[in-house]
Formats: C-alpha cells, structure tokens, sequence
C-alpha cells in the first residue's frame, strides 16, 4: 500500500469512529485524489473549522466550483452541519473527509462519478 492508500484508510477509520458511518470507499477514495497534493501537508490536509475564511474558501472552491452548487446560505449551514456530524470538539478534521461529508450532503456523489 502507498502513502494515499494509508491515508484514505485512515480517513475511513474518522468516518466510521468519529462521523459513526460506513464509508462509500470508492467515493472516499476519489474525494481523497480529487484533494490532489493537499493530503501530504500537515497543514492543507486538515481543515481549520474555526476560522471563517477557511470555510469561506471551502464554500467557493469546493462547494461552488468543484460541486457546482449556487451560492445560497444552504451551503454555509451544509457546512456547518459536517462539521457538527465530524465533531466540534474534534481537533483534526480531514479536509478529505470533510469534503466526502459535504458530497454525501448535497448528494454530489455524480461529480465523482
């Protein structure tokens, strides 16, 4: 297994322990490659949930660009709702993960397709 390999399996570790869900692993794994190089830094490859220019920049890049989807106050409280299912109190939030949840929440699984 490769370094992507051990990642996605630890991102379906999050989803099932943290997030209680049985991952989609074909989706996992192709949200995990959609993240592209972002996944080996310490810093990209989590997201700061805290801070609301991160999740501004996850709203416009993910959720409108790469999804699709028109901006409107659903998408911040979509956003929200991830964060609430991954765990406020959860440290480390993988953006990977945080990008399956918001896929599965729009029912954007076809982008991926």
């Amino acid at each position: 297994m490769g370094k992507r390999d051990d990642l996605i399996a630890k991102y379906a570790e999050d989803l099932k322990e943290k997030c209680g869900m049985t991952p989609d692993m074909d989706l996992l794994t192709k949200v995990t490659i959609g993240c592209g190089p972002a996944i080996y830094n310490d810093d990209a490859s989590t997201v700061a949930a805290s801070q609301s220019s991160e999740l501004e920049t996850i709203k416009e890049n993910f959720l409108m660009k790469k999804l699709g989807l028109p901006d409107s106050p659903d998408l911040m409280a979509g956003i929200d709702s991830v964060l609430e299912t991954y765990g406020k109190s959860n440290r480390n939030k993988y953006r990977a993960v945080v990008y399956y949840l918001l896929t599965k929440h729009f029912g954007k699984e076809a982008v991926y397709g």
